[in-house]
């Protein structure tokens, strides 16, 4: 059972709190012939794939490193241009690994307050009053777990869709919230959580859910 990240957004939908657990490995190294099959174009500062796919290589991925020399941005740490590299035969045969771009704190950020709005969008929409929200988003590689206190605060965790009874962790979540947050005197609601005992309690109750299970928490 695996569950991937925790996070917690406050009343507003800002994002206060965010760990990563065990975010699995997206990293693809490959030897290419020339001509290169796939389409790399810059996007956001990085060198992206943006046609074809192969060997788990997908459209989203970014270029991280070329012949074991890594990608800072669009450049090699040589400085050179990584498209310039790819584009030129002589090159070849050229070693290049790929991976998913991970999200910077502003992206993080932005999605939290996104899902906050599909809550309440969700809520608006229900056919019955006092609706709860979206609990659950499902996809085929994970499922998004959410549990809004009676204050509004939202505990939303990451999981591998098979995992079970994700609903009582939420919950030993929000008790740690109310135990090692809420109760520090220099905590002020709604504000980013900068507690070591909160992270401490997280982290552990991370791991002993991965050894013993959900329940067990």
């Amino acid at each position: 059972m695996t569950l991937f990240a925790v996070y917690v957004v406050n009343r507003a939908g800002g994002l206060i709190y965010q760990y990563d657990n065990n975010l699995p490995r997206t990293d693809v190294e490959k030897t290419f012939s020339y001509p290169l099959e796939l389409v790399l174009k810059p996007q956001d500062n990085k060198i992206g794939v943006v046609f074809g796919q192969r060997d788990g290589i997908k459209v989203g991925h970014v270029v991280q490193a070329v012949n074991g020399v890594p990608v800072n941005g669009t450049l090699l740490e040589d400085g050179q241009e990584v498209l310039d590299i790819v584009s030129n035969e002589a090159n070849y045969p050229i070693a290049i690994k790929f991976g998913r771009p991970k999200l910077r704190t502003n992206e993080k950020i932005m999605l939290a307050s996104m899902f906050h709005s599909l809550f309440v969008i969700g809520s608006q929409l229900s056919p019955e009053p006092q609706s709860s929200g979206i609990e659950v988003l499902e996809t085929d590689a994970f499922k998004l777990h959410c549990f809004q206190t009676l204050t509004g605060i939202k505990f939303m965790v990451l999981a591998d869709p098979k995992a079970p009874a994700v609903d009582a962790f939420l919950k030993k979540v929000h008790e740690i919230y109310a135990d090692f947050a809420l109760k520090n005197p220099f905590y002020s609601i709604d504000m980013p959580i900068r507690c070591e005992l909160f992270d401490t309690n997280i982290q552990a109750c991370l791991e002993q859910a991965e050894k013993t299970g959900i329940t067990n928490v």
